[in-house]
């Protein structure tokens, strides 16, 4: 597929640098998130001979591979009381360990000394997810002092709290998910579960595994010993028999655990379509630099931002070979077939250029119409639902790039059967069973972030430009219709607003649902499971296609009942 974006353009610049500000500003807040529990509490973990978590990642993973850290924002901006909690107190992320594609879990002991508050549990839960749906080899640096006991009622009992780990693990290891643990500091109470629950368990000297500490076990019993008796690295390497390695350090320890992970065996692959690779050759034929002049990231601007995703799709897919789909019918959303990485896909994309489409039915019937970019139509979400059962019916994996505002509404959009074409595409998607990848790469606003395999329809991975927005509607209709409600309320209380006071309450409100909108916003719940640089979007869906293709297990495709 060719290119037409014109780099030499106006707006292209101004949107290049605005975006290349907004990276800047990015990279300064993850290096700050990065640094944990700061300098001191480094300088503390150092003292007890112990490396940081980022030390040891670095000794773990293969050299000269990058580390897709994911749930790197977890957490942020919360519990502000307590301190905050940077990244959630645990590091996850896909990496290559001695060759293989393996699923992280580190805990931060910088971090209140790596204790888990309520997003730290659903951060390594989401880890353990992609892991079993990937069927990925899992590591686990365990360095915890259990549960952050004053939010202990938002950590202790439900479904996606603690105890949904140690299940995992369990569940994990009945599919035959490698998952090794290395204890390399304290692992107390509940979270002494974890290590047992795996398959190999190392640990180093000096570090500490047991259900109750000292003092606790003092306070129950009355029974006085020390940590190194209760529960040392020796104690249960000659004792208990509870550890598989004791190590001497944190050095010795993650040089054995390479060693281990190079013994794994490898299990049958998905599937899924592959040709033999060469990056240079396959290469996509233009610049992903130039992904940076697509959109204005200023969500002010939001509406202005009219381009072809053809050009996103020309600069992520192997040699920019694109086979669409219905080219003629539905433009408002893309489908076609392509690779991405020598791994067939197929795509399906928010178009954000206007239309000109023949109206079939209603009451403008035969006429011409312009349909607007980044909306889907009856005649979109019938072309992308066939086109994801089809996905389904070859076993092709679907990668999903939104920048959708939601489905047409209106008189012509209701006559035309909207409702039930919309139905079409959310059930293809909801019962879809071949691996699907989600990049937020504009808006995702209402029903159609949903049609789009938002979070709530299982993506595999779900990423998110910093131009993302991300909620029921944008901000400006969202301060519009609250606004509205909310003068109204205010004047049947006998007060009656300037236009003064109308105008400072729409601001506001409109200002904190453009704040939730923000992709931080919805990383830092999870909702996102991390914020991507456009010019590596390529290269993270080749992890995150090779991460899928692990697991050979595709359930039979069963559509149910769709709305005809």
């Amino acid at each position: 597929m060719g290119s037409k974006l014109d780099v030499k353009a106006a707006r292209f610049g101004a949107n290049c640098a605005a975006l290349q500000v907004l990276m800047a500003a990015l990279r300064v807040s993850e290096d700050e998130i990065r640094l944990g529990g700061g300098a001191k509490a480094a300088e503390a973990q150092k003292a007890k001979g112990r490396l940081t978590v980022r030390e040891r990642l670095a000794l773990l993973l293969d050299e000269g591979n990058e580390f897709l850290e994911l749930g790197l924002w977890a957490a942020h901006g919360m519990y502000g009381e307590y301190g905050g909690a940077p990244a959630a107190g645990v590091v996850t992320g896909l990496g290559r360990v001695s060759g293989r594609l393996c699923m992280i879990v580190a805990n931060d002991a910088t971090v209140k000394a790596g204790a888990f508050f309520p997003m730290t549990a659903k951060k390594v839960l989401r880890a353990q997810t992609i892991a079993l749906e990937n069927r990925i080899p899992t590591l686990y640096l365990v360095d915890s002092a259990g549960v952050f006991l004053p939010l202990q009622e938002d950590v202790f009992p439900d479904t996606d709290d603690f105890g949904r780990v140690f299940r995992n693990n369990a569940v994990m290891s009945s599919l035959g998910v490698p998952q090794i643990t290395a204890i390399m500091g304290m692992c107390v109470a509940g979270g002494a579960y974890l290590p047992v629950m795996t398959d190999t368990v190392l640990m180093t000297e000096g570090s500490g595994l047991f259900l109750a500490g000292p003092s606790l076990v003092q306070a129950a019993i009355g029974q006085k010993t020390d940590a190194e008796e209760l529960g040392g690295a020796a104690m249960h390497a000659e004792i208990s028999g509870t550890v598989d390695f004791k190590e001497p350090n944190d050095h010795l320890c993650l040089a054995r655990l390479r060693s281990l992970v190079g013994k794994i065996g490898s299990p049958a692959k998905a599937p899924f379509s592959v040709v033999g690779y060469d990056a240079a050759k396959d290469a996509p034929k233009y610049a992903a630099e130039d992904l940076y002049g697509l959109i204005d990231p200023d969500p002010a601007k939001a509406a202005s931002n009219v381009y072809d995703m053809r050009e996103v799709i020309a600069r992520i897919v192997d040699r920019s070979e694109f086979d669409e789909y219905k080219a003629d019918f539905g433009r408002t959303v893309l489908c076609g077939y392509a690779r991405i990485g020598g791994r067939a896909v197929g795509i399906v994309a928010n178009q954000k250029v206007h239309q000109s489409q023949t109206v079939a039915v209603g009451p403008q019937a035969g006429e011409k119409r312009t349909e607007f970019g980044g909306v889907i139509y009856t005649e979109s979400a019938q072309k992308a639902a066939r086109f994801i059962m089809d996905c389904n019916q070859s076993l092709v994996p679907l990668i999903f790039l939104h920048d959708v505002n939601g489905f047409m509404v209106g008189k012509d959009a209701e006559w035309s059967g909207i409702i039930r074409a919309g139905a079409k595409m959310v059930s293809a998607v909801s019962t879809s069973v071949v691996p699907k990848i989600t990049v937020i790469v504009g808006g995702s606003f209402g029903a159609g972030h949903y049609a789009m395999c938002g979070k709530a329809y299982d993506p595999r991975f779900l990423f998110a430009w910093p131009t993302a927005r991300y909620a029921v509607m944008s901000g400006a209709s969202a301060a519009n219709t609250l606004a509205e409600v909310r003068a109204k309320q205010m004047e049947r209380g006998g007060k009656v607003l300037s236009d003064a006071e109308k105008k400072a309450l729409h601001d506001e409100i409109k200002s904190s649902y453009d704040a939730q909108a923000d992709p931080r916003y919805g990383a830092a719940r999870l909702w996102i499971d991390s914020i991507i640089d456009p010019v590596k979007t390529r290269e993270v869906l080749m992890t995150a296609l090779e991460a899928a293709s692990l697991n050979p297990e595709v359930a039979r495709f069963n559509p149910g009942v769709l709305q005809t």
